[in-house]
């Protein structure tokens, strides 16, 4: 079934993004206005002013699969109805159709979410999604979405995915610290986003050897609730007490395989603690995969504008979250 976006919904959406201000009591800023360029201090985000910063919304499933929803009005209901102030443009890498086999639509699709956030004021993560090194597809890419974006100080580079268990930190440093050079050359400030081994849960050994001589990194962690509980959290206070800056890059609350159910006790005590520790969140996914972790409940259900019926349970339980 198409569907197609009426003047009303349209109407709709200009009206709730009226909503998605910041809370500082000036109506007409935005959540990018309000905290203008991102920085890292210690182990903390902070705004322009130096102020603690949390940013909390959802990511975009991998492109190559789901082009459908990367489009500016899937933005604008998010940020709006879902008071995301982040989304994540999550450009798969490796699979076929993703960006090593078709960048022309990788870069199709990521430019209409960027320039839909940035037109919005929001903040965007620009995600190279690969599971295995390409260090200088890698590089090629960032220099020319660094080389767009630099001036936009809501855009943040994420530049691996989820290394997998078998790749040593010491590859995933000497990688990311190559990537990094290349995007510190034309992008001095933005927040710079590094993959931690282990499908990014490994964060205690990155903590006892962090990449040095750039300012404004973090490092991702990646939790699916049902599957990473307590030892997970302990991993990450332990990089925490070490002043390592974590930023959550993509978590759920089911198992790791984005499938089974849902966890919800988990989920909150995840929740729960990322709210004492100020830790910024992306939930995974805004897709219709036949899976428990993809919000939208089929292929027949419309690109924005949902309805309840057209969210699967985690999409409504993201939804309530974000809007509390």
């Amino acid at each position: 079934m198409k569907h197609t976006i009426h003047c009303s919904l349209l109407i709709c959406l200009a009206a709730l993004l009226s909503c998605n201000r910041s809370s500082s009591g000036n109506a007409s800023q935005t959540v990018a206005e309000k905290h203008g360029q991102l920085s890292v201090r210690g182990a903390a985000l902070v705004d322009k002013n130096g102020a603690p910063v949390v940013l909390r919304g959802v990511s975009f499933g991998w492109h190559n699969w789901w082009p459908r929803f990367y489009a500016k009005e899937t933005v604008a209901w998010l940020a709006s109805d879902w008071n995301a102030t982040l989304l994540r443009a999550a450009i798969g890498v490796e699979p076929d159709g993703a960006y090593l086999s078709d960048s022309a639509q990788a870069m199709k699709c990521l430019t209409a979410v960027v320039d839909a956030a940035i037109e919005l004021g929001v903040y965007v993560i620009i995600d190279w999604h690969a599971h295995y090194i390409h260090t200088d597809k890698a590089k090629a890419f960032f220099a020319q979405v660094a080389g767009k974006y630099k001036d936009a100080p809501n855009v943040i580079y994420e530049i691996f995915n989820e290394p997998w268990d078998d790749m040593p930190w010491s590859e995933v440093k000497a990688y990311s610290e190559a990537v990094i050079q290349t995007i510190r050359a034309i992008d001095k400030d933005n927040i710079i986003l590094v993959g931690s081994p282990h499908w990014d849960q490994d964060v205690h050994v990155v903590a006892d050897d962090p990449i040095t001589g750039y300012d404004n990194i973090m490092y991702t962690l990646h939790f699916y609730a049902a599957s990473h509980k307590q030892w997970l959290r302990d991993r990450a206070d332990y990089a925490l007490g070490k002043n390592l800056p974590i930023f959550v890059s993509e978590c759920a609350g089911m198992e790791s395989s984005g499938d089974a159910a849902i966890n919800l006790d988990e989920w909150r005590r995840y929740l729960q603690w990322m709210q004492q520790n100020n830790l910024s969140w992306v939930a995974w996914s805004i897709s219709d995969k036949d899976e428990t972790c993809s919000m939208v409940a089929s292929p027949a259900s419309p690109a924005s504008g949902w309805q309840d019926s057209d969210l699967k349970a985690w999409g409504k339980i993201v939804k309530q979250t974000l809007n509390q």
